[in-house]
């Protein structure tokens, strides 16, 4: 149930021993875990090792500004980029979604990552934390490009996880931060925000990620921590079965709900699956709190591990990866010509 940060770069007797315990289901690296292509390929290999038994390995490895691992792996070029392509080319923009996403998702899966929390559907309106990290404010935009999105990760081995239900993209607060407050009603978001999720649910997403959003015309509760939005509206509603995350529960929109116990305790209260611990410091209170808990169902793990992957060297001897590649590069190019930073 638990998706734990790791200290560095390579594994202690005590992050160990956190790997083994039933309530961890996986871990989430960051750039403070990454050193080289090497280093960190080495790490995911050491943690396999540690838990043999249905475990997850992930990362954001979105693309833009937030990409974890850089040095020897491809520049992505962020979401947004290619949502201003749709607005001059609607074909190539398709085409370029469905090719970020199978590099970034074939280099994660050669180097033995299960999942990078991928893509982001929340739609371009100006939030601090989504930014250039959404392709389009269109919600009809951004959903044709997250299914493209989804096609994608698929043909490289990899779960999608649609990212921040039931939308984060239409408040300015940055969650990391503060509270954010979405005031609209119901039938507003279903039209707007909502619309991409729907979607690419009906597409055959494995895993949603919640917003640390609260909606108070919907729920008083943080939306990973409501029954309402987990249960009514994403199983119910809209048919969702797989995997549902529970944003980082170290994050300043998730403090109102009390200490990390009470925080855990609200989101599986909630309904979810998942719930991810990042910062090093909350770890062993987040284990400590999840001890009675349930862990989480293997078959549901087993759902979201990565498909057999090539090999670092077949990959980058795969002509395909260099016209993807050379085609998502004239994303960067096309900006630098308009004059965008």
């Amino acid at each position: 149930m638990l998706i734990i940060g790791l200290p560095g770069k390579t594994l202690s007797d005590a992050d160990r021993a956190r790997l083994a315990v039933p309530q961890v289901s996986g871990v989430i690296l960051f750039t403070r875990n990454f050193g080289s292509r090497d280093q960190v390929t080495a790490l995911i290999d050491d943690i396999r090792l540690a838990r043999r038994d249905p475990f997850l390995v992930c990362v954001d490895q979105e693309g833009g500004p937030v990409q974890r691992f850089r040095d020897g792996f491809t520049r992505l070029p962020a979401l947004v980029q290619i949502g201003e392509l749709y607005a001059r080319d609607p074909r190539a923009a398709i085409a370029h979604a469905e090719e970020h996403a199978w590099v970034m998702a074939s280099e994660m899966r050669a180097i033995g990552i299960d999942l990078s929390f991928a893509p982001v559907v929340d739609l371009a309106r100006g939030n601090r934390a989504i930014g250039t990290r959404a392709f389009d404010a269109d919600p009809q935009v951004a959903s044709e490009l997250a299914q493209a999105y989804l096609r994608g990760m698929r043909l490289a081995g990899m779960a999608a996880t649609l990212k921040h239900f039931p939308g984060h993209g239409s408040v300015a607060e940055d969650t990391h931060f503060d509270a954010a407050i979405d005031p609209r009603p119901l039938d507003e978001l279903r039209a707007t925000d909502l619309l991409p999720f729907a979607d690419a649910i009906a597409a055959g997403a494995e895993a949603v990620m919640m917003a640390h959003v609260t909606y108070p015309a919907i729920d008083s509760r943080p939306a990973g921590c409501s029954r309402i939005w987990v249960e009514d509206v994403l199983r119910g509603e809209f048919g969702f079965r797989g995997a549902v995350i529970g944003d980082d529960i170290g994050m300043a929109a998730a403090e109102a709900l009390g200490g990390i116990p009470a925080r855990i305790e609200a989101h599986l209260l909630a309904g979810c699956d998942l719930l991810l611990a990042c910062g090093p410091a909350i770890v062993d209170e987040a284990i400590a709190a999840s001890a009675h808990a349930t862990p989480c169902d293997p078959d549901l793990l087993a759902t979201l591990q990565g498909e057999v992957a090539q090999t670092w060297d077949a990959l980058t001897s795969n002509p395909q990866r260099d016209e993807f590649i050379a085609r998502l590069a004239t994303l960067d190019a096309a900006q630098d010509t308009q004059g965008r930073p």
